[in-house]
């Protein structure tokens, strides 16, 4: 038998969120190996998305099943109000399974996705959105100009096309700095990057006076949650590996794909950044001699692949 009144029942108004959800998807399962300074780089993400990003929102963060340590550090942000909504699952769903929840469950119309390992500067959320809301039927829109694999843009360049109002424009848009910059955050050499940086080229489009850049990507995108609600769910049998199917399945549903004209956003990988007094990135300038021998090709396969099966011994069940 019920003993008194529900109190809730002499509210009269429930608090309404914000317009804009900002979801980071985390997994940090240990502190050690790979993921020695993990924690240093969530906090990075955390704290840099919130530095001026031009609109309010409100954030939301998904724990795929990391350790203890890192689970009470996101209950203490949201303790202390710099998370609105935390969901902490007993195991990792996978990126797939992840997003199942985070697409599904983000209260905001707008979703600005981000993995845990992206730094964001000033201004990044309003320029996103303002691609998101000036071209029509935008499914993917990165906070940083970067050249992504041209299959995946083809809706983009066919709309551009077809537009007598687009200004559509090919060539070298984006500084070899920058270029170099992104290149060597996701482990290619700076010879690498030349090259590439050479025998590739940025395609560009202006519309109603906003220009983008014609991609996007998975790690970290802005879109209309209806948008991505109608890719669901993902069903993926590796934690990693297979999340082209997003980039994939936008395109192939005719949505443009796209990015600011200036980097607005870095992935830090699994190392802080670290920043000179001109506020750049310095950290991959003269790597030491531990690091270079790390990067020896045959000693790199080797190494990884004793890490990769000391992993599945201990964290897989």
């Amino acid at each position: 038998m019920r003993k008194g009144q529900n109190p809730a029942k002499t509210l009269n108004q429930v608090a309404k969120p914000e317009q804009i959800t900002v979801a980071v998807l985390n997994y940090i399962p240990f502190v050690s190996g790979f993921f020695a300074e993990m924690p240093e780089v969530l906090k990075a993400c955390l704290t840099s998305l919130r530095n001026d990003p031009g609109l309010p929102f409100d954030l939301m963060v998904f724990d795929n099943g990391s350790c203890e340590e890192v689970q009470e550090y996101l209950l203490d942000e949201q303790a202390a109000g710099r998370i609105q909504y935390l969901i902490l699952s007993e195991k990792n769903l996978g990126k797939g399974g992840a997003w199942n929840v985070i697409f599904g469950a983000a209260p905001g119309e707008i979703l600005a996705y981000a993995d845990n390992d992206v730094y964001f500067y000033p201004g990044w959320l309003k320029r996103s959105v303002e691609i998101l809301e000036t071209y029509p039927k935008v499914g993917m829109v990165t906070a940083r100009p970067f050249r992504t694999k041209p299959d995946l843009y083809t809706a983009t360049l066919e709309w551009a096309g077809s537009m007598p109002e687009v200004r559509h424009e090919t060539g070298q848009f984006i500084s070899w700095e920058s270029f170099r910059e992104f290149a060597m955050s996701i482990e290619k050499t700076e010879a690498e990057a030349r090259a590439l940086y050479d025998s590739s080229s940025d395609e560009r489009v202006t519309y109603r006076g906003v220009t983008a850049h014609v991609g996007a990507s998975h790690w970290q995108f802005t879109t209309h949650k209806s948008t991505m609600q109608q890719f669901l769910p993902f069903d993926m049998d590796k934690p990693m590996g297979q999340v082209r199917q997003l980039d994939e399945r936008v395109n192939a549903a005719g949505y443009l794909r796209l990015m600011v004209s200036d980097p607005l956003a870095m992935n830090m990988s699994n190392t802080p950044l670290l920043k000179t007094e001109q506020g750049s990135v310095d950290e991959y300038e003269k790597p030491s001699l531990g690091k270079r021998l790390r990067e020896f090709p045959p000693l790199k396969a080797l190494l990884l692949k004793l890490y990769d099966r000391i992993f599945k011994w201990y964290y897989r069940d």
